[in-house]
């Protein structure tokens, strides 16, 4: 393995990680949209917001990683990328920035006319974010991000078979994330009904992705062949594997093991993106530009393998304290201090 590939293979482990967190983030938006009336949806809703009002923020620590990565090591994939969809990169842009401003002052309000707005800006904006990225991922899946400024079409490189493809199922996965996490978050409150709930809304969401997994081999093979033939090739072991971790999934959460259910549901979705990158593999940009042509000089390279290293011995500590603060049981108010009760 090259530095190149090491690096590349550093940013997309903060892409999986993205997609993991960021996604049941933006899933849980969409289920808050899904929730019903303001009485009806209340408690599904105050579930929603106190399972993420934690770590959404945190999410997006990922994102960042993965746009730095890129455009340090791999700068003329990065200008080439945001050149050529820069609309749908800002268009999710703009969904982050409204979906975090609406969800924090949704919270500060107090009038039930203003909630509602920022309640639907926040749900809203959790449904088109993830299509806007999901699109993006389709464009340079289908090779129809080539080296360059600008040298890309800006319409149809977002807008076409494959991409539309990647935005349906990038809210799919996102509302099946969200439904199977919030599974378990219901359970450690006691509240066994809102989990039988979200579990019916992840099996639906389970079916809904499988179906929509079939469809694309359909577009996939018609509109991205190179794609279609690099699943169907070396990449097919790590798709089955991802077919087989849904199955596990689907039969978890029939059986309301909630808490394996997230895990295994997690994996499905990471072995989706990686089946991607196995399907792509050796290029950055398909089918013009490989992992070694599309990096910088060695010493870049070094200098940030170094940063690299450094930094995740400060962040990966920080985050996973913080997700591992924020999943434990809440303590009984009950409980004594100490041995004599102070």
């Amino acid at each position: 393995m090259t530095l190149a590939e090491l690096l590349l293979g550093v940013m997309f482990v903060g892409l999986v990680a993205y997609a993991l967190f960021g996604g049941a983030d933006f899933g849980a938006g969409i289920w808050d949209l899904l929730a019903g009336g303001t009485a009806r949806g209340a408690r599904r809703r105050a579930l929603i917001e106190r399972s993420i009002a934690p770590v959404w923020e945190a999410n997006h620590v990922w994102l960042i990683f993965v746009l730095v990565v890129l455009w340090t090591a791999f700068s003329g994939a990065f200008a080439a990328v945001v050149t050529t969809l820069y609309v749908p990169l800002a268009l999710a842009a703009f969904g982050m920035l409204a979906r975090g401003a609406a969800f924090a002052f949704r919270k500060s309000v107090t009038g039930l006319p203003m909630r509602r707005l920022f309640g639907a800006s926040f749900a809203v904006s959790s449904l088109v974010t993830p299509f806007f990225l999901g699109a993006v991922v389709g464009a340079v899946a289908s090779g129809r991000v080539p080296p360059g400024i600008a040298t890309g079409n800006v319409i149809t490189s977002w807008l076409n078979p494959t991409s539309v493809l990647g935005g349906v199922l990038a809210i799919a996965v996102c509302a099946f994330l969200a439904a199977v996490f919030l599974c378990s978050d219901a359970r450690r409150e006691g509240a066994e009904d809102l989990a039988d709930q979200f579990r019916a809304c992840g099996l639906t969401t389970a079916v809904v992705t499988g179906a929509l997994s079939l469809v694309g081999i359909v577009v996939l093979r018609a509109d991205a062949p190179l794609l279609f033939e690099g699943l169907i090739g070396r990449a097919l072991p790590v798709v089955a594997l991802s077919v087989a971790a849904g199955v596990v999934t689907i039969t978890l959460l029939v059986r309301r093991r909630y808490a394996a259910a997230r895990i295994t549901g997690a994996a499905a979705v990471a072995t989706i993106l990686l089946g991607w990158a196995a399907a792509q593999y050796p290029y950055v940009l398909l089918p013009y530009l490989t992992v070694e042509e599309a990096a910088r000089g060695r010493a870049t390279l070094v200098a940030m393998t170094v940063v690299l290293v450094c930094g995740s011995l400060v962040l990966v500590p920080a985050l996973l304290y913080m997700y591992r603060l924020f999943q434990s049981p809440p303590a009984s108010p009950s409980a004594p201090a100490g041995r004599d009760g102070s």
